[in-house]
């Protein structure tokens, strides 16, 4: 018996697109069905963050410094809040812990601390030498730390060099910290020269706190108005 015959139709996909030409629809994209208005804003959103992304770059936020020197690793924290103000008492604090992180407090370390005021030559003598007392700081138990008083704004160079005290064992270290002062109270410190010979205007360093996080909530929005403006658009 011969096959049946086939009529013009194929044989083996009768499915075929020319037969059901609109039967694939075309792959949605996201930004579909966004009006020109809504890209706009879009558009205006983009351009306020990056705005302000780029003033949170000039004015960098204070964070806990980190140092390892042979065996040892040292974390600096100045109160309050990293943000240290000139003719004010400010206390600093190092952690210092070995490797594995077993902590060294004071009474196992010689410490010394030496301030200079930046820049300064190798021979010169420090600007301050404050005492060094065990304190207790977050989880640190009689880790070393001082009272300071920056006499004027600008930037100090934080020197701690110690070794190990009689029974301890660590290598010998020397870390040395930048730590940037801002003006104290306008009535003491406006319009003064600061330690490096700079006018200073009262310059509030704590402003960058407030950018980063003005620039993260209008990241949320852009990101919600996003979303939202999607949904719209496939709806």
């Amino acid at each position: 018996m011969s096959p049946p015959q086939n009529h013009g139709k194929p044989w083996l996909f009768p499915s075929s697109t020319s037969e059901h030409p609109t039967s694939q629809k075309p792959r949605p994209y996201p930004l579909n069905g966004i009006c020109r208005q809504s890209q706009g804003r879009i558009k205006h959103l983009l351009f306020l963050s990056s705005l302000v992304l780029a003033i949170a770059s000039i004015y960098p936020t204070s964070a806990h410094e980190i140092k390892v020197a042979a065996d040892v690793g040292a974390t600096l924290h100045i109160e309050p809040n990293d943000n240290p103000r000139a003719g004010e008492s400010t206390q600093a604090w190092f952690a210092l812990t070995r490797k594995g992180g077993k902590q060294i407090p004071l009474s196992q370390c010689d410490c010394q601390l030496l301030v200079y005021a930046q820049p300064h030559t190798p021979k010169e003598p420090a600007l301050l030498e404050p005492s060094l007392k065990p304190v207790v700081a977050e989880r640190y138990q009689g880790i070393p730390g001082a009272d300071i008083i920056f006499p004027k704004p600008g930037i100090y160079q934080l020197q701690l060099s110690g070794k190990p005290a009689p029974g301890a064992n660590f290598k010998p270290f020397t870390f040395k910290f930048e730590v940037v002062v801002a003006a104290g109270a306008a009535g003491n410190t406006q319009n003064l020269q600061d330690v490096n010979n700079t006018p200073t205007q009262g310059t509030n360093t704590g402003l960058g706190l407030t950018v980063t996080v003005l620039a993260s909530l209008l990241g949320i929005g852009i990101v919600v108005f996003l979303v939202q403006t999607v949904r719209k658009g496939r709806e």
